[in-house]
């Protein structure tokens, strides 16, 4: 088989032909045909690790679309396409940056019929978060009628899928932004009906509490970001958590909670349960404007996600990146 590898803690990530037993174990063997590009593998990547990958050698890439060649578990059977997301894939075991691999069936998700395998691996961990978020949301009781839904880093993979699904909702959807005027007609045609530049959130921690603007939010970039955000939501509003773009600190009150009644939630798309796994993809398959998710993809091939994850993790790339890890 044809793998990134990172050998050891610190070493540069390669492309190399591998004997597929000297990595690979697992109860089921899967062709691997897409693979997708996150925030998290550029780290991975990056510096040998950047403290993602937890061991040695493995191969990243925490997204898989594949189809099943030999299982042991009679829930799956050779020919099935599959989707895995997280898992521990692409982080403690071995990922989806290869043209094989062998998993746990635990995680796995059959393909929704409405979606091609490189729909689903352009969705990825980044659309399956967004939409776990989304459901937050709703299952909290936010309607259209709520108020302005806001969406931080909106022009990232996370936020350019959510921006997409709260939009076909019917929420009016505020995106933040740093790079307004580069990405404000794309955002637009997601369905964001207001820009905001990301430097109103992120440059200056402000007062406990704000002028309150949002009903609730989706927010992939942490530290001070999402303390403005939280002291800015409105009474008994939630925000969905999900990425720290900006950084793991949380420098924020009580205040949000105690006297506004604001809910603070976090999706966690790892270690996601199988019941909403299946929720969220077939919501995805349901909702999910196809031609949209089709102008946010690029596609690469294997080798080039090396030198990708520079520009990824710099914020330099646009919604969503497939892995075509047969080219």
């Amino acid at each position: 088989m044809r793998a990134v590898i990172v050998r050891e803690k610190g070493a540069e990530a390669r492309v190399e032909d591998v004997a597929e037993e000297e990595l690979l174990s697992g109860p089921v063997e899967l062709d691997v045909l897409y693979s997708s590009y996150n925030y998290k593998d550029g780290m991975a990547i990056m510096g040998g690790g950047r403290g993602i990958l937890q061991s040695f050698p493995i191969i990243p890439g925490i997204d898989i679309v594949g189809t099943v060649t030999r299982s042991d578990d009679p829930a799956w059977n050779p020919g099935d396409t599959v989707v895995l997301n997280g898992e521990g894939i692409g982080e403690t075991l071995n990922g989806g940056f290869a043209t094989r691999a062998r998993v746990r069936p635990d995680a796995l998700v059959e393909l929704p019929a409405a979606l091609t395998p490189a729909r689903a691996a352009a969705i990825g961990t980044a659309g399956f978060t967004a939409m776990i978020s989304v459901l937050q949301l709703a299952d909290a009781g936010l309607t259209p009628g709520s108020g302005d839904i806001l969406v931080t880093g909106a022009a990232g993979g996370v936020g350019s899928v959510a921006v997409s699904l709260l939009a076909g909702r019917g929420y009016r959807v505020v995106a933040s932004t740093g790079r307004a005027d580069e990405e404000g007609e794309y955002l637009a045609g997601l369905g964001a009906a207001e820009l905001i530049d990301r430097h109103e959130l992120s440059d200056e921690l402000g007062k406990p509490l704000q002028r309150q603007r949002w009903a609730g939010a989706v927010d992939v970039v942490g530290s001070t970001t999402l303390a403005n955000v939280l002291a800015q939501t409105a009474y008994g509003g939630t925000v969905s958590a999900c990425g720290l773009a900006q950084g793991a600190d949380l420098p924020t009150t009580v205040m949000p909670f105690i006297l506004r009644a604001v809910t603070l939630t976090g999706a966690n798309s790892v270690n996601a349960p199988r019941e909403l796994r299946r929720r969220a993809w077939d919501a995805l398959a349901a909702e999910l404007d196809l031609d949209a998710l089709d102008r946010m993809t690029t596609t690469i091939g294997l080798a080039e996600t090396i030198p990708y994850a520079e520009r990824i993790v710099a914020g330099r790339t646009r919604g969503r990146t497939v892995v075509d890890v047969n080219r």
